[in-house]
């Protein structure tokens, strides 16, 4: 059976041959190097490609990640709370991780502006907007032979941990004291490997680098506050000092993406200065203190690459014991950039996915405090 021109879920029948496939993805008139996984009928997809390959705009949320493309926007809710569409409503859809890749239902283009084509006896699977200049018959005939997949592929199982990840095989990549002159570098390493990490950013770096704020927002990243000055006898004055420095780097925040962030670090980590006093004048302002379990040392081993390399490897494999998703620290600074590939070649390399820290999880941090 053939469906064309499919609107909202690309759903397709169980007998049909593509359900047991993955298909290449047709964007307008070229064939690209996405490849759609058929889950239970539905055709998931990396979103970051998508969004590469059709200049959507990804922007990072406390409780998800905004879309913005075509002729409309969204929001993907984490925990697969569905996506919020503009006019408030809010719809049934799924998110997994898949090989470091969130994937997303197809059907995300659709509430975009775009209509998909899917004919399972033609292999075909396309996103198309008006610029489209081929009709599906003539865009399958010119493409006819890459289609066709060169064997079966079993249908995937998506991965679907639950909050807070997979037990122990979830990594929370942080970066503080950002942003600088080298993040464009930082989110370039990122990019290459897939990788999702939350940045806890200072008021007056991000007021000194807007347009890397505005990328790490536009590309996805969790956006997350360490404050305004890192100066402790600044920060922790009083504990107004201290929700002075937060509320003063959200503010900024808020004016560089148009999005703020409840998620924070505090300068040298909660203890022992973020004391009770602090915590209650700071966290009933709905702000989330998160501190981590793995420290990379790379403040203080800077060049030494080999040295942050297997201080971070001894922590993680210390936490794998106990199946504890590590929370790893590093810093927004040159000397990372060094061994950043090797650590996370050899995360990924031993079957660790890669999450954002999100408000509705359940604080890290050194006081064990859930607020």
């Amino acid at each position: 059976m053939s469906l064309f021109l499919i609107m909202g879920l690309v759903q397709v029948p169980a007998n049909a041959k593509a359900a047991s496939t993955t298909l290449k993805l047709g964007v307008n008139d070229k064939l690209s190097a996405i490849e759609a996984v058929s889950v239970k009928g539905t055709y998931y997809v990396p979103l970051r490609k998508l969004a590469d390959e059709l200049k959507w705009t990804l922007t990072g949320l406390t409780d998800g990640i905004h879309v913005a493309g075509g002729t409309g926007s969204l929001t993907l809710l984490s925990k697969d709370g569905g996506a919020v569409l503009k006019d408030g409503t809010t719809v049934p859809m799924s998110t997994f991780v898949q090989d470091g890749n969130l994937m997303a239902p197809l059907k995300v283009s659709a509430y975009l502006g775009y209509s998909i084509s899917y004919a399972g006896d033609k292999y075909l699977l396309r996103v198309k907007d008006g610029s489209a200049q081929l009709t599906d018959a003539a865009y399958t005939d010119k493409y006819a032979a890459e289609l066709k997949p060169k064997a079966p592929v079993v249908p995937v199982t998506p991965v679907t941990p639950a909050e807070p990840g997979k037990p122990g095989r979830t990594v929370y990549l942080t970066f503080d004291d950002g942003p600088s002159a080298t993040t464009g570098e930082l989110l370039d390493i990122l990019h290459k490997y897939d990788v999702q990490a939350t940045f806890f950013m200072l008021g007056n770096n991000m007021n000194e680098h807007p347009a890397q704020v505005k990328r790490i927002a536009k590309e996805g990243y969790g956006l997350a506050l360490h404050g305004v000055t890192h100066r402790k006898e600044k920060f922790y004055a009083s504990p107004a000092a201290a929700l002075a420095e937060m509320s003063g780097a959200n503010a900024t925040l808020k004016k560089l993406t148009g999005v703020s962030t409840t998620l924070i670090r505090t300068p040298y980590g909660s203890k022992p200065y973020f004391t009770k006093s602090f915590r209650d004048k700071v966290l009933t302002q709905g702000y989330h203190l998160w501190d981590w379990n793995v420290d990379s040392y790379d403040w203080k081993y800077k060049q030494n690459s080999d040295r942050i390399y297997n201080t971070v490897m001894d922590q993680v494999n210390k936490l794998k014991a106990s199946k504890t998703n590590p929370v790893i620290l590093m810093h927004d600074q040159k000397a990372t950039l060094k061994v950043l590939p090797r650590i996370l070649e050899k995360l990924k390399k031993e079957g660790y996915t890669f999450k954002l820290i999100t408000k509705d999880m359940e604080p890290l941090n050194f006081w064990k405090d859930k607020r």
